[in-house]
């Protein structure tokens, strides 16, 4: 890592330093050290830290973060799980007998599945972006877990293929506020050597929620004829009702934007929230005057996004899998109960590689070769779901799957939030055009599955998205070194590397695309 690619962590620049050089201490284990820099504009902290030394600095930085931690990531995590959890019920459904009392066929529960996007991916950007201009998001998210607990709920009370159809599209209006909204908010509150953790966290709560999904569908199953109710229906029953307490209850106690969370910072806590967060992305708030359609402009225009959304196309193309994972799991040849149960262990394995990446990304500042390396094993996989129908390498493969379809997607969302972090209102609608755009993969690759037990289309097109991911991120990962050694030339090639999007703030702060 050069020089110039190193983080200025937050609260380490050392206030009183001569006036042409600045201290600044990496969190680099490799090379531990203070380095000597030229010292760079920098946003100028609030009078309540103004005097603070570094060490007191640390010291509030680590007991904020604690508290950050206690209750927005279990409140975000929880919520995470039930997100899953009710939207896999319709997979685990189909193991117990869902399609034959609606009377369906497998294109039309192919249709079910695939229907929920209709309603879920227009809605994405225009949430977000509404997200950046209201005070309490927190609210917003919790109120629209409770209600889409509610739709997924009534799922139970459906008589027709029909009937679930728009009680599907319902649940995909309803959900489309949480995810890309979720990611929004975490960035605004934590900063680049923090988000990588908490984005894996909440993609560890995703694959416990999925192999949680799993055991709760087995329990659900066995009140199947109780009250004369199916067991089917007894599972959207149990599971939205879950979801609206939880969303109701969290809306009481869920935080706002750091600027405004009176309940869980104190004053001082709020100030250094907001700079220290001003600080890394190189603008201050005072600076914004961006507007929400501006912003979404602003990415609409911006290629290096757009390449982002294609990879996140690819990858969520990748996770198709896991609305038909039941399904792959049954061709093995076991009874419906223990094909549930075996769902579990992939997404219990997925939770610990993805713990594992994110310490590696925060530790090393990469993504790249993550990404990368995730994509490898996908091929691998792939290869030997295509090539044998053998028990053991078929859920040796299938093991691997639910790791390597969503650990590039935590690097892709890390990516946009560190170098497309500011103006906020771009950054929403990016995350938001990845989770939406790229989402239009879940429409059709819910097609695909429909050859089993080889599952052909399914492998192959998933082999062959792996191989488009790939060229893509690398691209991408030439454009932006391109782009690093513009902001380190002269004058004139930083004005070329500015229109991509740099501000002539972040060019005096010696701002850099970094992970790549």
């Amino acid at each position: 890592m050069t020089n110039s690619e190193r983080n200025f962590e937050l609260g380490n620049v050392k206030a009183g330093e001569a006036n042409d050089v600045t201290a600044v201490h990496t969190n680099d284990a490799a090379d531990d050290v203070d380095l000597k820099v030229p010292r760079l504009a920098t946003v100028p902290r609030p009078d309540s830290i103004a005097n603070m030394s570094d060490e007191e600095l640390r010291h509030l930085n680590v007991k904020m973060t604690r508290k950050m931690d206690v209750v927005i990531m279990p409140i975000m995590g929880i919520l995470y799980i039930l997100n899953y959890v009710d939207r896999s019920a319709l997979a685990a459904a189909k193991v117990y007998g869902i399609m034959n009392d609606l009377g369906m066929t497998t294109e039309q529960f192919a249709t079910a599945i695939s229907i929920l996007f209709v309603g879920y991916l227009p809605f994405q950007i225009p949430s977000n972006l509404i997200m950046t201009r209201i005070t309490r998001p927190g609210l917003y998210i919790c109120s629209a877990a409770a209600v889409w607990g509610a739709v997924s709920a009534s799922t139970a009370a459906a008589r027709s293929y029909t009937g679930l159809l728009v009680i599907r599209v319902f649940l995909g209006v309803t959900e489309a506020v949480f995810f890309p909204g979720v990611l929004y908010f975490l960035s605004a509150w934590y900063d680049r050597s923090q988000l990588g953790k908490r984005l894996a966290a909440l993609f560890m709560f995703q694959m416990l929620g999925s192999a949680f999904g799993g055991f709760v569908a087995a329990a659900c199953l066995t009140l199947d004829g109780r009250h004369g109710i199916a067991g089917w229906r007894w599972l959207f029953i149990v599971e939205g009702t879950v979801t609206m307490g939880c969303g109701i209850l969290f809306a009481l106690i869920m935080p706002e934007f750091p600027h405004n969370a009176k309940r869980l910072l104190t004053p001082v806590e709020r100030d250094y929230a907001v700079w220290r967060l001003e600080m890394e992305a190189g603008a201050g708030e005072a600076h914004e005057e961006t507007t929400v359609w501006q912003g979404f402009k602003l990415a609409m225009m911006d290629p290096k996004i757009w390449a982002l959304v294609w990879c996140g196309g690819m990858g969520q193309a990748m996770g198709t899998i896991v609305n038909f994972f039941p399904t792959i799991v049954s061709t093995l040849g076991y009874s419906s109960m223990v094909t549930l149960l075996l769902t579990a262990p992939p997404y219990v394995l997925a939770a610990i590689v993805f713990y594992v990446i994110s310490y590696i990304s925060d530790r090393k500042n990469v993504m790249y070769i993550i990404i990368v390396s995730c994509l490898g094993v996908a091929v691998a996989a792939y290869i030997v779901a295509l090539s044998t129908l053998n028990i053991g390498a078929r859920y040796f493969a299938m093991m691997l799957m639910p790791s390597v379809c969503s650990g590039p997607q935590i690097m892709l969302y890390k990516t946009l939030h560190l170098h497309m972090a500011r103006p906020f209102p771009k950054r929403a609608a990016g995350v938001a055009m990845i989770n939406a755009i790229g989402g239009l993969s879940n429409v059709w690759g819910s097609y695909l599955y429909y050859d089993g037990p080889h599952f052909y289309a399914a492998f192959g097109t998933l082999l062959a998205c792996t191989v488009a991911f790939y060229i893509t991120i690398t691209l991408y990962l030439m454009h932006v070194r391109r782009l690093n050694r513009l902001l380190g030339g002269s004058p004139a090639d930083q004005c070329k590397a500015m229109k991509s999007g740099v501000t002539q703030q972040q060019v005096d702060m010696g701002w850099r695309y970094v992970g790549y």
